[in-house]
């Protein structure tokens, strides 16, 4: 069997191979020093071993997928991430931290599905900061958010055509993707952001019935809209989908992928999946 999943007349076939090596060791490391976070912190804190729901990574150098944003739309039609519920929770030492915890669709959701990357990190990762959750547009992957203002709200009109949309990538019809960030607002300075993934395709609602968790599924998508956090678990590039022309060569087309080592992720196949997630900070 070929180990080699980059195609011969690809450039960059031996560098990305020496990344991928270096970035083995790397992770390993990572995976060592997130391990020696979980055993060293007091049992129960913001890191350490999770369990989430995320894309399905199904070739390349990731290691795994990268995790489902829940979501909803209000009722005038804006689309919102769904943050945790806020909780108080006593550890075993009598100290008390704040989390994010709550049960959506018999899958227990935290804000440490996203610690990962540097985006533990994040302001928007604190459990009670003042953010609205709306996810809004970041012009610049996708021609047809050049008419967007950045960080103005998405809406379902945004996506009318989402059955027929194409940018000549994928195949038309597929889903129209937008390109946002999530809980990155900020009334002045920079802020580490959140950016996400909005996807409206036909194919989300077969997801309930093909997937092995069907009742998250169907609390954590509405009207055929997925959302997860655009970090490649891999070397934490921002992958995207039907974004590059690259994709067909590594048989990416009408799926999520990486053009910075070619990891790709199938957005219509969420799995359950574990990692160890990184501490936020000060905690």
């Amino acid at each position: 069997m070929d180990e080699d999943k980059y195609p011969p007349e690809n450039d960059r076939r031996r560098f990305v191979k020496g990344v991928v090596g270096s970035a083995t060791l790397t992770s390993a490391g990572t995976a060592a020093t997130a391990a020696l976070d979980a055993t060293t912190s007091p049992t129960g804190g913001t890191g350490g071993p999770t369990d989430y729901v995320g894309i399905k990574n199904t070739d390349g150098p990731a290691p795994r997928g990268m995790p489902v944003i829940p979501l909803t739309i209000d009722d005038e039609g804006f689309l919102k991430g769904i943050w945790p519920d806020v909780k108080e929770k006593k550890l075993k030492d009598g100290s008390t931290i704040t989390i994010t915890e709550q049960e959506i669709g018999g899958v227990t959701y935290t804000g440490r599905w996203f610690q990962y990357c540097g985006v533990q990190n994040a302001e928007g990762l604190i459990p009670d900061a003042d953010q609205d959750n709306y996810f809004r547009s970041k012009p610049g992957l996708y021609d047809w958010q050049s008419d967007h203002d950045r960080g103005q709200k998405l809406h379902v009109d945004d996506f009318d055509d989402y059955k027929t949309w194409s940018n000549g990538i994928g195949s038309a019809g597929a889903g129209k993707p937008a390109q946002t960030t999530w809980r990155s607002q900020s009334d002045g300075g920079d802020v580490t952001e959140l950016p996400v993934q909005v996807l409206r395709s036909p194919k989300v609602a077969d997801l309930p019935a093909e997937s092995e968790n069907p009742e998250f599924l169907r609390a954590a998508t509405e009207s055929n809209f997925i959302a997860w956090l655009d970090k490649c678990t891999h070397f934490c590039c921002t992958p995207g989908f039907n974004a590059s022309q690259d994709a067909s060569k590594f048989d990416a087309t009408d799926a999520v992928y990486c053009q910075c080592h070619q990891s790709v992720y199938d957005p219509f196949a969420p799995v359950e999946l574990s990692f160890n997630a990184f501490p936020r900070p000060d905690d």
